[in-house]
């Protein structure tokens, strides 16, 4: 048989969809504000010679001004091509060959399935409870060769406490424990990157995606105990030795340096957050409040299918999952303002019969 039974196992990752024309894209939780001009004044005067060269094989100085902004030593960082290959080199560095299973929610982001299925590790959902809260005391009661917990999580939008993080974190003191934080900085629950120092098995990966307008560069890094990232980049080097490249490297560290800039638009969104919260509210639509870039609803009156397929025809597209109880829910970015006006009198119309 020319493909592996590893391969003919695969159910690959759905990403959001990208689609061609005129739309109003909320569907992918991409930062609806362009990045910093530091960023657009670094590509306008890139060294294009600069591309015959490999780039620094561990991002020496980019690492620099992240541990710089994250407050810990150039040791603590690892950085890869987006924090999907950060999360990927993790599960092969912590999980791989555990025989415990590394635990994480039913209801989370869908490629911890798809890395454990790659990587041969074992693992075992725990179950979200009914208002979709991580079940923190069964997480600290499983035996388990690690744990992944995406907070705030996704798509269900709710952050949990750090206290109730860091005791997970605690209860498997002999693990690996990883926070994914891709969106953290629209959440009231602080990062755990501080804690890292104190906890040698927790990591905390985080991405430019979401919060510095980078979707399209690609780079994430992780934040740990110095001898959790070497491991990290052994496990890279076994991969590519050079993940993230010349122009992303410059362009993420010109991000960090622009922090009033993100600082502002991270602002923007929250605020824009609010508003449309409460305007899906108001049309009947429940959600929870959400510590995120982006809002989890469902209509009673109408199923989750329909809507989307509603907002389709209007040219705005949102992204609905599978599986029984999250079927009829909407995951919504948070766009602009003149983006949610439209998102909320279009589902008015919808939800109007008109």
């Amino acid at each position: 048989m020319i493909i592996s039974k590893l391969a003919g196992a695969l159910v690959p990752y759905t990403a959001g969809e990208q689609p061609a024309g005129k739309t109003i894209k909320l569907n992918t939780n991409e930062n609806p504000y362009p990045p910093s001009d530091g960023v657009t004044e670094i590509l306008r005067t890139f060294d294009v010679s600069r591309l015959r060269l490999y780039p620094q094989p561990d991002a020496d100085a980019l690492r620099s001004a992240i541990a710089r902004y994250e407050g810990v030593n150039a040791e603590n960082i690892f950085v890869g091509n987006g924090s999907d290959e950060v999360l990927s080199f993790a599960f092969a560095a912590f999980f791989g060959g555990n025989e415990l299973p590394v635990l994480f929610a039913d209801v989370t982001y869908s490629f911890y399935r798809i890395f454990g299925t790659l990587y041969g590790v074992k693992y075992k959902e725990i179950p979200l409870k009914e208002d979709f809260r991580l079940d923190i005391a069964k997480f600290k009661s499983e035996k388990a060769g690690g744990a992944v917990i995406a907070n705030p999580n996704a798509p269900t939008s709710m952050a949990e406490s750090a206290e109730d993080v860091l005791s997970i974190v605690k209860a498997h003191s002999d693990v690996a424990v990883i926070a994914d934080e891709a969106y953290a900085d629209f959440s009231s629950v602080p990062s755990l990157t501080p804690y890292t120092r104190e906890y040698e098995n927790l990591l905390v990966v985080k991405t430019f995606s979401k919060r510095r307008s980078l979707a399209g560069a690609r780079c994430g890094y992780a934040v740990g105990n110095a001898e959790l990232i070497k491991t990290l980049r052994t496990v890279k080097d076994c991969f590519n030795s050079y993940p993230v490249n010349a122009v992303t490297a410059a362009v993420a560290e010109a991000s960090i340096a622009d922090d009033a800039y993100f600082k502002e638009c991270t602002r923007k969104i929250i605020d824009t957050r609010e508003r449309m919260t409460a305007g899906l509210r108001e049309l009947g639509f429940e959600l929870p409040d959400s510590d995120a870039n982006f809002v989890f609803a469902e209509h009673g009156a109408f199923g989750g299918e329909f809507l989307q397929n509603e907002l389709r025809k209007r040219n705005i597209v949102v992204r609905r999952f599978g599986g029984e109880r999250i079927k009829n829910r909407l995951r919504i970015t948070v766009g602009t303002d003149e983006q949610t006006d439209l998102l909320l009198a279009a589902l008015k119309d919808i939800v109007s019969g008109r």
